[in-house]
This record gives C-alpha cells, structure tokens and sequence, in this order.
C-alpha cells in the first residue's frame, strides 16, 4: 500500500490535469495489495513497524509512512488530495467538523495581541469564534459590513493578521467581492480566510480570486446526503506546514477514517448534485419571487441580486440556497414551515432532501434583535436549501405551504 508521511502535500498527482467532474472520481485513490475499486477504509488507529529503528526513523521524519490516526491515515489521505486537487490548492489538512475547519483556520496562526477582521453576516458560530473565543486568548476582533470595501479598509490595523469572510453569506446570501477584500487584505500584510460552503466548489474558487485559505463543512454538499460530520482547510504548502501541522497534531480535531470514506463516496456525485440542485433553485426562486405572500426574495443566480453584478464577476452559477421573508413575520413563518410535507425543517443544507430553516430562531438565535436586522434577518425569513426532488413537486409543496401563511 503506498504511503505518504504527510497526506497535506502529496507528489504531482496524474489527475490534476483533468477537469473537475474526473479529479471528483479519481483524485487521491491509493490502492492494497487487493485492487479493491472503492477506495478502502482504514479503521485503525496506530501503525506497527518491522523494528524499533524503523520505529525511530518514521518519528524523526525520516521514514516515509504513518504513524497514528490523529496524523493522518491512508483513506483521510485520500480524502484529503482529492480535495486538493479539486480546490486548485497547494495543500490542505481536514478536521472532524466544519466548524473545526473554520475555528483551526483562525487560531492556529494568532498569537495574544494580534487582530482579526471579520464580515459581520456570518454563521452564528462562526461568530461566536471571532466575537467570543478569540478575545479570550488576547486576539481582538473587528466586525464590518463585508459588503463595504471602505469599512474593511478603515478596520485594518498594524497588528492585523486575518480576515474571515462567508460568501455567499449564512443565511442573507450576500456575495461579498473577494478579489477587492483580498487585496485590502494584502495590503495590509494579513491572510484572507473564505469560508466557501454555500458557493461549493464547484461554483466559486476562493484561491484564484486572491484568497489565501478556504474553509468547508464537508457535512453540507460534499457529503449531501446527511450522513457524517467533517471539514476541510485548503491554502499554501506554506500556511499547512507553518501553522496547523503541529497545531491539528496536538489538539487532535481529527477526521474519522470512516467519515472520509464517506465523504469520498459523496465527492463522486458533488458536481452532479450540486448542478441539479442549482438548476431546480433558480426555477424555485423565480416561482417565489412572484408570490404575493413574499415581501423579499434573495436568490444569487437572478438579476435582482443585490450584488448581482459581483455574482457574475467571482461566481460560475448561482447557489443551492435561497432566502425570502414570508409577511406575517415569526408567525406566518412558522405556519408555513409547519405545513410544508417535502422540504423537512431542520438546521443542515446541501443535502440531497429539501431542508427549510428558520434562522432567527435557530442558526442566529444568539445574536440580539438589532443584530439580526442589521444583517436582514427578519423573523419572517427563511432559508431554503433546494434537494434533488422533482422541482415541480417541491414549487407545488410550497405553494401548499404559503397559503397557511
């Protein structure tokens, strides 16, 4: 069985050349002794040696091969290239959980008495990271209007080291202009951290827009089928090796084994789920935008996209998202959520069943009222994750819906 030391950075891969629907299916494979088809599951957590100096040599770096599951592991290896390869990236590392992607992005590199910039319209948890945690470690925050390029440029400092941004957003779905807010990043001699859920890979590429390191919840659309927890970050050989190596091996967020084969069997299908889902939200956006229970649509793939002209600048499709605000507030909201019989409420997105999700009440509930609406998040809003069920049928299971509104 090949082996490789680290699975961050793997030697050129054949299948980089390819287009990304192949590099989905074949990036990363490693095959045993048996020639199985589907990559294997490695469900071990350490490694024997033929002898004690082999033993030393693998810990003094000298020997090529693995040396326990919280360092990595041959099928999160796989995991870990195919998503290199896919991501356009140098390297990358994977943790247990999105929001260990995104909390191992940020506090690896900071140290007490460095500054984050961050885009205030973010995950709930996302901003519990910035807002609470950091500053418990001496590292102070900034939050901006992501939209507003003079905000990110009057919020930098000397000490500055990283800026985080979502877009689109969690759950407004606005599309921030990553190449502009990277070069204000740039500038100001800090990394630029873009968490890229909603978007996928395969409708933007943070990296080639100038961002330095991007951020995912494998559990949304890369698995797409509600089954496992996980995260990937992606960057430079040179933020992997300086900053999380030893970091992610000390603290151990790690990736099951199991998981990452999970998450492999979901890359195969991503590019095809993730275009059907898109195709069917752009009908389903169309249909709402003209309901007379819906004071407000938000859809990124329609001309009427607050910041539709940064959509088609960064942004190769539309999302898989959708958000509008139901009149009636909190109450209608909730008769129509109530009522729905295929889109099924929950706090996930990307999967392959329709997912509705109230975020005033859910995702964002910890933020104060004022906050919310700062950010458009009203009590009647609602965030709609498109599935793979027959457009049709989930157009009609909303209209259905609405009418309890």
């Amino acid at each position: 069985m090949p082996e490789t030391r680290e699975p961050a950075k793997a030697p050129a891969s054949p299948t980089a050349r390819y287009r990304p629907e192949t590099r989905l299916v074949h990036s990363g494979t490693l095959r045993s002794e048996f020639g199985e088809t589907s990559e294997g599951v490695f469900l071990t957590q350490g490694y024997v040696y033929d002898s004690a100096e082999q033993c030393e040599a693998r810990f003094k770096g000298e020997d090529p091969g693995y040396i326990y599951s919280r360092y990595s592991n041959p099928t999160i290896g796989m995991f870990e290239r195919r998503m290199i390869e896919l991501e356009g990236a140098e390297a990358g590392r994977s943790t247990a959980t999105g929001m260990a992607a995104v909390t191992t992005a940020m506090l690896a590199p900071l140290k007490a008495g460095d500054h984050v910039v961050a885009a205030k319209a973010m995950f709930g948890s996302c901003r519990y990271v910035i807002e609470d945690l950091l500053p418990r470690y001496g590292i102070e925050s900034t939050l901006v209007d992501g939209l507003d390029l003079d905000q990110w440029q009057k919020a930098m400092r000397p000490n500055t080291r990283s800026c985080f941004l979502e877009s689109p957003t969690n759950p407004t779905l606005d599309v921030l202009d990553i190449g502009a807010i990277a070069e204000i990043t740039h500038q100001a001699g800090a990394r630029l951290i873009v968490d890229n859920v909603f978007a996928t890979p395969i409708w933007q590429s943070p990296l080639a827009l100038g961002a330095d390191v991007v951020v995912y919840s494998a559990t949304k659309h890369i698995d797409g089928q509600g089954r496992c927890l996980g995260g990937m970050i992606l960057g430079s050989e040179a933020f992997i090796t300086e900053h999380l190596h030893t970091f992610l091996r000390q603290t151990g967020p790690s990736l099951s084994p199991f998981n990452a084969w999970v998450l492999l069997k979901g890359l195969e299908t991503l590019a095809l789920r993730v275009r059907a889902q898109t195709e069917a939200a752009a009908v389903i956006a169309d249909v709402l935008a003209r309901h007379p229970k819906i004071s407000r649509l938000i859809y990124p793939g329609r001309a009427d996209h607050p910041q539709a002209a940064t959509v088609k600048k960064q942004m190769r499709a539309g999302s898989t998202l959708i958000g509008f605000e139901i009149k009636g507030g909190k109450a209608a909201a909730f008769r129509v959520l109530n009522a729905l019989k295929i889109a099924r409420i929950s706090n996930n997105l990307g999967d392959a069943k329709s997912i509705v999700t109230h975020p005033a009440t859910t995702t964002h509930q910890r933020l104060t009222p004022q906050a919310r609406a700062e950010l458009g998040i009203g009590e009647g809003f609602v965030r709609l994750s498109v599935g793979l069920e027959h457009r049709d049928d989930l157009i009609e299971d909303l209209h259905a819906a609405l009418e309890k509104a």
